[in-house]
């Protein structure tokens, strides 16, 4: 019999707030994590605007640690811990605890600050923490070796869908019996003018500098792209009867997965294979699309992305179900915004509301959806799946249930 799998922690650090609790208050106030870089690099750019982190990690961890990591490894970390004490700090057989953390490119920042420093004074300029600091599995290297996990560190890089894959991935990892306990979710932090221009090159930024907090704006008539952003998720996962041994909470169930790939092209999606992800995270979970009653969108605010999400959840879960997208409020946290999205989801089945989507003032007439609009929605909610698709037709849906 396959295991129930329980999330029984959770921790977040994002542009809306510095841990979960505050995070998910910023996303049911309707507030905007996203304003005009303060980056003299950027004067020339098509798109000064992203969604840094709300609190600084240098205010969070002590000095020395913080100047040994980088970035999306301080991120990782401060949720992480949020996270584990959120679980109570599971006692468990260090061969039973796994940790997965996904990222989408890892230490960027530190490869493109070394190589300033490799260019501008030579080799000996060079840090040499350099390697342990830009590797991509460093963020769940680094939360293994804090938790002294040993049944497995690992790390999924795949794009925007990253951190879904990494719970993913935990999940199937109780219940393939390799572990009792699971610490799972994404991290990025990449607002670097490089990434930026890259972005901006491939015209997928919103543009709109002279109004920030209203530049992501998913499913709305008159989006103009995506805007960067930077934080982790984390998630503590559980063999259901291992939490109930030790009488954790439970915040939900994590019910069902499904991952797909849409072998079509390497930034272009195929709304066929998004589908497909949903329909086969349903069937994991043993539920019809009927029983859906929130879909989390991935929903990043592009024309053309938001609107093949939209003919896909209606492909295959119908037009029923309440839909938000947070992105409106975080920007598009890459490698952790799939994590994200699983926090908003199952806290929306937890506490029975549902984030409206910001800045939704015209919905696009071509997407049938019902969009949350103005206020959040209030439940109660049974059934919530999160979606996140990434660059590279990666597709992963999660589905959770009511604890």
């Amino acid at each position: 019999m396959t295991p129930a799998v329980a999330v029984t922690g959770l921790g977040a650090t994002t542009p809306l707030g510095g841990d979960a609790p505050s995070t998910w208050a910023a996303m049911l106030a309707g507030k905007s994590g996203v304003r005009l870089l303060d980056d003299p690099r950027l004067e020339d750019f098509p798109a000064r605007i992203g969604a840094p982190l709300a609190v600084d990690p240098a205010a969070v961890l002590p000095r020395v640690e913080a100047r040994r990591m980088d970035r999306s490894q301080q991120v990782a970390m401060i949720a992480a811990r949020e996270a584990w004490a959120d679980a109570g700090s599971p006692e468990v057989d260090p061969d039973r605890l796994a940790v997965v953390i996904g990222t989408g490119v890892g230490g960027a920042v530190t490869l493109l600050e070394q190589d300033d420093k490799l260019e501008s004074g030579g080799p000996r300029r060079v840090s040499p923490l350099t390697v342990p600091m830009l590797m991509a599995n460093g963020p769940a290297a680094l939360v293994g070796i804090e938790l002294g996990a040993r049944a497995g560190v690992h790390t999924p890089v795949s794009a925007c869908a990253s951190g879904a894959e990494a719970i993913a991935y935990g999940m199937d990892l109780i219940r393939l019996g390799r572990a009792d306990v699971v610490v799972a979710g994404g991290a990025e932090a990449c607002l670097h003018p490089l990434p930026l221009a890259g972005f901006a090159q491939a015209r997928t930024l919103s543009t709109r500098n002279d109004d920030p907090e209203r530049a992501s704006r998913p499913f709305d008539a008159a989006r103009d792209g995506f805007v960067l952003g930077e934080g982790a998720a984390v998630v503590v996962l559980e063999r259901a009867d291992f939490a109930a041994a030790r009488a954790a909470r439970r915040h939900a169930l994590l019910a069902g997965s499904g991952m797909t790939s849409d072998a079509f092209h390497i930034t272009g999606a195929d709304p066929e294979g998004q589908a497909r992800a949903m329909r086969r995270a349903l069937a994991d979970a043993g539920l019809p699309p009927q029983a859906v009653d929130v879909v989390h969108a991935h929903a990043t605010s592009t024309p053309v992305g938001d609107l093949n999400e939209a003919r896909s959840v209606a492909d295959a879960i119908g037009l029923h179900p309440a839909v938000t997208a947070t992105k409106s409020m975080t920007g598009h946290l890459c490698g952790g915004a799939g994590a994200v999205g699983a926090l908003a989801a199952l806290l929306a089945v937890r506490d029975g509301v549902v984030p409206a989507v910001r800045n939704l003032d015209d919905p696009d007439p071509d997407v049938k959806l019902d969009l949350v609009r103005g206020e959040p929605r209030r439940g109660p909610f049974r059934t919530a799946l999160a979606n996140a698709f990434g660059f590279g037709g990666h597709n992963v849906s999660l589905v959770f249930t009511a604890a």
